[in-house]
């Protein structure tokens, strides 16, 4: 697996958003891709994984694409593949990219569990010695104790660029897109991003209905495609 990237463009910060719990990265990308316009740079190229578009109001939409916002020098990352069993080889692609834009940091952006039922979701964040200073400044929390699994994790690992994690509390495996408004909040004061989050939350039935057909027919497409490739053996 690796990045296809049409540009390269310099010292930018990067954004990641994997479905995770809550679907809380995909739908943060999602809605950042659609509120600033960012061009198209990349996509990702890979053997692992079925060969998947997905179709939504008539539009052909890329399951694993590279965006760059010009005005905010930012590359967003978005994708509605499952990433279970690639981690490892995601997180070493993104961290090649990184070092050919001269990336100054890497964001992620995740789901964190929470057995509250309030409707007032907290954000929490991990950073290392490189950005907390900055980032303890903004309306979050110190996640203190959790356990991280996916691409997320994987990067949080490596050394070579600065990573900031965001994490939105949310209570449920199903699309949380008001959990994700709350990451938007968090983005448009860290980053200065003036994205109005009104509009995902006015929407947010149909966005969480969009994400969780579109990952039900990819995660099909999976267990087809193992079921393949068992029969090979069998």
């Amino acid at each position: 697996m690796k990045i296809i990237l049409d540009k390269i463009p310099k010292n930018v910060k990067i954004i990641e958003g994997f479905p995770g719990f809550g679907l809380i990265g995909t739908i943060v990308t999602e809605f950042l891709i659609e509120h600033l316009k960012p061009e198209m740079i990349g996509t990702f190229e890979y053997d692992e994984m079925p060969a998947t578009v997905a179709i939504h109001d008539g539009k052909l939409i890329n399951p694993m694409g590279v965006f760059y916002d010009k005005k905010n020098n930012l590359i967003i990352m978005h994708t509605i593949l499952n990433s279970v069993g690639l981690e490892w080889n995601i997180s070493k692609s993104v961290r090649s990219m990184a070092q050919n834009t001269e990336c100054n940091e890497i964001i992620c952006i995740e789901g964190v569990a929470s057995p509250n039922s309030t409707e007032n979701k907290k954000v929490f964040y991990f950073a290392d010695d490189r950005t907390k200073e900055k980032v303890s400044k903004l309306p979050v929390e110190q996640l203190k104790e959790s356990i991280i699994v996916g691409v997320t994790s994987a990067l949080m690992l490596q050394k070579d660029v600065p990573v900031t994690c965001f994490f939105a509390e949310t209570k449920t495996k199903i699309p949380d897109s008001k959990a994700a408004a709350n990451i938007i909040k968090v983005l448009n004061e860290y980053l200065g991003l003036n994205v109005d989050v009104n509009p995902l939350l006015e929407q947010a039935e149909k966005f969480e209905k969009k994400f969780k057909n579109i990952l039900k027919q990819s995660s099909m497409m999976n267990k087809k495609k193992e079921k393949r490739d068992l029969s090979y053996f069998g």
